[in-house]
């Protein structure tokens, strides 16, 4: 696997990690208790802010492979 096949592979996981969240936020209402809702929400956010550091240095790689072909 190359570099531009293995970015794409771990954004589509990305992405898969991110629906995930998404579908898992409307969920924590029905756990029915304050203090667990609250960690969740919290947990989700950080994992949601964790894919997008992933996906931001995914980025940079491919911009600097970009830079060194001009």
């Amino acid at each position: 696997m190359n570099r531009a096949e293995a970015i794409e592979k771990i954004r589509e996981c990305c992405h898969g990690i991110a629906g995930g969240v998404t579908r898992i936020h409307p969920l924590v209402p029905g756990l029915a208790d304050a203090g667990t809702q609250a960690e969740v929400i919290k947990a989700l956010f950080e994992l949601t802010k964790q894919v997008e550091v992933v996906k931001k240095q995914l980025a940079r790689l491919e911009k600097r492979d970009e830079s060194s072909l001009v």
